[in-house]
């Protein structure tokens, strides 16, 4: 996928949210996100919002942490996620390409991996808008294009947990394998683990412990946590694995 359209979906994805967010009402707990209600879903991707729109505004060059969740609640808090939104759009829209700026994981440039990351950001929290509003994440997973969804997964297994910091490890060699069934036979993840961070290629040779297939918009929300594996097959302890420890959180 190329950077406008990853800023297309950011777009739409984070309309969409703010609009499930206001339906629901602040106060509505978020079923996906246990322990959270909307205020707190609209206080935290606002926050990300702002944050990552300003290393690319000010060609931020080092980490910063940002400035926190507000003090908001209702439709004051509404507003202030719908400012944050458009900035962040807008911001990704008109920086130049070659815009020189602070990011986290391998990307052609600062703007596609900005532009990239934050569509994803905002995608897996509207299926959590949704879920708030009484929707099932197997409804919001209809609405993702499989291309797109196909990339969140390999921005996740190909990047988040490439990380040092993955907690998705096996202490004897184990191999677990993710396929998209509504794709191209390329799109098939096999990764690797072990007592080290996984390592993931973009393959289906040789043997796997255990596949996670499905459909790859419900593929893509469960391997982010917000829906059961669409099937399993082989050792199903894999997927436990997955399940218990690869939770990405913010710090």
């Amino acid at each position: 996928m190329e950077t406008a359209e990853f800023i297309q979906v950011l777009d739409r994805e984070g309309r969409a949210l703010a609009d499930a967010a206001a339906g629901a009402g602040t106060d509505a707990k978020v079923p996906t996100c246990p322990g959270w209600q909307v205020r707190d879903l609209l206080r935290h991707t606002g926050m990300v919002h702002r944050w990552a729109g300003s290393f690319v505004a000010e060609g931020r060059t080092e980490y910063h942490p940002g400035e926190g969740e507000p003090d908001l609640d209702g439709s004051e808090l509404l507003e202030w996620f719908r400012e944050g939104h458009r900035r962040l759009v807008d911001t990704l829209t008109t920086a130049p390409p070659d815009v020189a700026c602070w990011h986290f994981l391998p990307a052609p440039s600062p703007l596609a991996f900005w532009a990239r990351r934050q569509a994803h950001e905002t995608a897996v929290h509207r299926a959590d808008a949704d879920s708030a509003q009484g929707r099932t994440p197997e409804d919001s997973a209809r609405s993702l294009p499989a291309a797109f969804a196909a990339d969140g997964i390999d921005e996740l297994l190909s990047g988040f947990h490439a990380r040092g910091r993955s907690k998705v490890r096996s202490g004897k060699p184990r191999v677990l394998r993710v396929r998209a069934t509504d794709l191209e036979e390329d799109a098939v993840w096999t990764v690797r683990l072990s007592p080290e961070p996984p390592v993931t290629e973009r393959t289906a040779d040789g043997h796997a412990d255990c596949e996670i297939n499905g459909p790859a918009a419900r593929l893509y929300l469960a391997l982010w946590n917000r829906l059961p594996f669409p099937a399993v097959t082989g050792d199903t302890s894999l997927a436990t694995l997955w399940r218990e420890n690869s939770a990405v959180t913010w710090s």
